[in-house]
This record gives structure tokens, sequence and C-alpha cells, in this order.
């Protein structure tokens, strides 16, 4: 990312307390996370020592040891994975199609643990060496071609329901320009809890999330990055009733970012807000070690409330989404952290507005790779206004040094985007990216002018709304409609029987794992130099 002189003069020691509020909303949470586990967290931990696969009829093979292990699950599934596979001297690709015709694998006496907890590291080392592997793989690529230094990366999304139509569109989209792909997700999947198996070609609104998608993707993407001389990332959606899962197939096959968000699924999907925080840390400690980016949702915040007299509320869950992230072993360099051009078109001054909140985050967050969404609230099908307010949200992602920029279609709110769409979107980004390169450095702010006051306002107001957060607690505050203006009853939503209270003894070797690769519990958890 381009380095970002500080231009509004926000204050210090106030950013700094918003941090420490953050923190202090974010702790509670995180004793109740350390303490539970839920049944998504478990199935990820068995796709992650190698069960996959699905029955005839397509439950997946997690799914089936999950629902066998039943109440069991708050000891942790995997010792009876584990268990099964020393019992019947299986490999795993055995043992699945074993479970998947019918064997109950709780039925075993249990072995020794010693014998289990060496066949778990044997599970264990393997799956840290694919992921290692992936991680080297992506590294070398970007070094090799410069690819990590471009700033703004250029997203685009394709949403056909056909993964092999997905892959035409996303390798005609890689060779305008995009640098990354994202495969929008088949509707509703985030309220499945489970993860289909396969290849899909019957989605509804984007694709089914599948490690065979994600397979042929990336394989698609390679592709075409080797053709163009650049390496090409792919994101998918590591969010829902399935989170941990799908960091964990994405951890596999080499995916380079993740919708991931802390409250995301809590607000916008109605899925249990325990379920949601839990998950969120279990599936963000994949994420860091697979050295995958995350994006958060606060974009979505300004879909359902007013862009300016709400844009404290954006930064106030970037602020608690950037700790849940640390607490889970997250450097700031993986946190994409987000946030949307929605203010109406129509507000005098608007864009000034808008300039001020993307400065503001920029300079909060001098070390993330800030995710910016572009415009859609206010697009009406007037293509050619919506190419102007494209053009000029182009020019705010680059002025103020964003590091992963979401192309606006000028076809938003008429249909799904062609490919002439993306290719008019690209075109735009790469025009304004280009001609106003050095443009930051040539400007300076009025400290008293319209950006530098609505900054410090948005950052008092941002203050003022984390200690009330402090004061009823999140999930309280989530309760009563403090974020987004969305109400949800801590003890409702989906997934809620999905949560389970670790039983004493409780035995998870990919967290075990997981925590002592990433230094969780082991040193101070790190702060943002902003």
């Amino acid at each position: 990312m381009t380095p970002v002189k500080s231009k509004l003069g926000l204050s210090k020691p106030k950013i700094a307390k918003a941090r420490e509020l953050a923190a202090d909303i974010a702790a509670p949470v995180q004793e109740f996370i350390d303490g539970h586990t839920t049944v998504t967290i478990e199935r990820a931990t068995l796709r992650l020592l190698g069960a996959d696969g699905a029955t005839s009829d397509g439950v997946p093979v997690p799914n089936l040891i999950a629902s066998q292990c039943a109440d069991k699950l708050s000891g942790g599934a995997a010792r009876y994975y584990l268990n099964a596979l020393i019992k019947q001297d299986r490999t795993p690709a055995e043992l699945n199609k074993e479970i998947a015709c019918g064997l109950d694998i709780t039925k075993f006496e249990l072995t020794d643990l010693g014998r289990i907890r060496n066949k778990a590291e044997e599970a264990v080392k393997g799956m840290d060496a694919r992921i290692a592997g992936n991680v080297a793989h992506r590294n070398s690529e970007l070094a090799r071609n410069g690819g990590a230094m471009k700033s703004p990366l250029i997203y685009v999304i394709v949403a056909t329901g056909n993964i092999y139509e997905d892959v035409k569109q996303a390798q005609a989209a890689a060779g305008e320009g995009a640098d990354i792909i994202a495969v929008i997700r088949t509707t509703a999947q985030s309220l499945l809890d489970y993860v289909p198996y396969g290849a899909t070609t019957e989605g509804f609104g984007g694709t089914y999330a599948t490690q065979e998608n994600f397979r042929i993707m990336r394989a698609a993407l390679d592709e075409t990055g080797s053709k163009e001389g650049r390496y090409i990332r792919l994101v998918n959606y590591c969010s829902g009733l399935c989170m941990p899962e799908i960091a964990a197939m994405g951890a596999l096959e080499r995916l380079d970012m993740m919708l991931n968000d802390s409250m995301y699924g809590i607000l916008f999907r109605d899925i249990n807000m325990y379920r949601t925080f839990t998950d969120q840390f279990f599936s963000r400690m994949i994420n860091s070690a697979a050295d995958i980016i995350i994006n958060t949702g606060e974009d979505n915040y300004l879909t359902t409330s007013d862009a300016v007299e709400k844009a404290h509320t954006v930064l106030a869950s970037q602020l608690i989404n950037e700790k849940f992230a640390f607490n889970a072993g997250m450097p700031a360099r993986l946190m994409g952290l987000g946030h949307a051009y929605e203010i109406d078109p129509e507000l005098k001054n608007g864009f000034l507005y808008e300039y001020a909140q993307a400065l503001m985050a920029r300079e909060i967050f001098p070390d993330h790779p800030l995710k910016y969404m572009p415009p859609t609230k206010f697009m009406t099908g007037d293509i050619f206004k919506g190419y102007a307010m494209n053009t000029l949200f182009n020019f705010v992602s680059r002025a103020t040094g964003q590091s992963i920029e979401l192309l606006g279609m000028l076809t938003e709110a008429i249909h799904t985007p062609y490919l002439q769409d993306r290719h008019l979107a690209i075109e735009n980004a790469l025009y304004v990216h280009n001609t106003m390169a050095g443009f930051m450095d040539e400007v300076e702010f009025k400290k008293e002018g319209v950006m530098a006051r609505r900054a410090r306002q948005v950052l008092d107001e941002t203050i003022e709304m984390l200690s009330d957060v402090k004061r009823r607690g999140l999930f309280s505050a989530i309760e009563t409609g403090m974020f987004a203006e969305i109400k949800r009853p801590r003890d409702g939503g989906k997934g809620f029987d999905g949560v389970y209270e670790k039983a004493p003894g409780y035995y998870n070797p990919v967290e075990d794992f997981l925590k002592k690769k990433l230094e969780i519990g082991r040193r101070p958890r790190a702060a943002s130099r902003g």
C-alpha cells in the first residue's frame, strides 16, 4: 500500500482512546469465545485433519461425524476421528468412504490418548505443510511479478451460478486488468449449516462455495495469471453458519482473501451472536495461519443507515473487528477493514464528506489493506450518472491510498454486470489511478476546513458510541440496535443450538496447533501504530 501522510490532524490520544474502548468491549466476549466451541468449528477441525467427501445423498462426511458425536462435541470431535483412523488402520480417504457408507466412528472404544495425540501430530503436520506450501507459492508469485506492491488492487465479482461460466467471466476480467476476482455465493448459502460437495452449476445470484469450486477457480486464475504475468487473487465468503469450514477450505485451496466479519452474520443474516463470535475467532486463526487477507463488512451498515448520520458506526465496527482479529493472532497487514462510498449524491459537499471518511480510515488504520466499496444505494439505473459517481469513487480510492477497491458498475440496480460493464469499470479505474497517481503529495487540507472538521466529528462520535457500547456490553448493544439499526436477541437467531460449552478435557489438536503457531496467549496482542 502507499503510505499516506497525515493531513486531517486527528488527535492521536483520541484514536488511542477509541482502541482502548474497543479492547474493553471485546474482552468479555473473548472470555465467552475461549470457553466454547461450535458444531462448525468441530467440522472445520475434522476437515483439516482429513475428513472429506459425502454420501450418495450429498451429506458431507464432517456433518455425519458431528451428528454421530451429538453432545460429545463439547469434548471435541477430533478424538473420535483420530481414534477411528487408528482402530481401523485406514488412511483418511479410506475411512471417509466407510463413514459415508454408514460407519459410526463413535462406537469404537477410545484408545490411549497418547496414540491419539501421535496420530493428531501426523495429521496436523500434513495440514501445516499444505497450507505453508500455499503461502510460499503465493508469496513467490507476488515477489516475481511485483503484484504485492500495487495499490489500489482492482477487485471485481462474478456471479453466474455456474462455476464453469464463472471461470470464463473471471478469466476475461483478469485479462482486462482485474487483480482480484470474487466469486459471489449463491443466495442464502450463509444459512446452510453444511458445505455442499463437488462442482456446482445451479446457483441463484451466485455460485455455491465448495472446495471443488475453489479448486477449479484457483486453477483457472493461475492459468490466466501465467499468461498475463501477474498473480490473480481469488476471494470467497468466509461467513455464515459454516464460517470456520469455509476458512479451512480456502486455506487448503489457496484462496487469497476472505470476506470475514465479526458481526455481519448477526446483523444481516440473523445468525446467533454467540455462534458467530465463537466461529469468527476460529476462522480468523485459520485465515491468519494461511496468510489470507480478510475483508470486513462495514459497508453494509450504510445500506440500512444514513452514511452521514451513522458514519461513526462504521469506524466503531472497524475498531471492534480489528480487536477481535488481533485476538485471533492476525496481523494488521491481513485486516482488510471495510467501508464504502454511499453518501447521497444530492447532498451538498457530499464528495468532501466521502473524501474525509476514506482518508480518516487510512490515517487511523495505516497498516491495514483497507477494502473500499463503491456506490450502490443511490444508483438509479441512469448509467451516465452512475459512471460519473464511480469515477469520483475511483478518485477518492486512489487519493486516499485504499488497498482493495471493489469497482462500481454503471449498470448497478439494472442487472448482473455484462463483460462490457466490467471492461468499462476497469478502464475507468485504470485511467483515474494513473492520471492522478501523485495527487495526494501535492495537496494539503485546511485545519478548519470541511474535511478536517468532518473527520474530527466522526472520531468524537465514535468514541461516544464505543463508550456507550462498553457501558451496555456488546451483546446488549446488538440487542438494542446500536449497529446498522438492526436488533438481534442474544438467545435467538440461527445456529444457537450448535454452540457448546467446552467440557473438561476438551481436545482439539488443530486449535492447539493454531494457538501455538500464532502465539495466542503467549504474547501481548498487537495494536496498530495508528
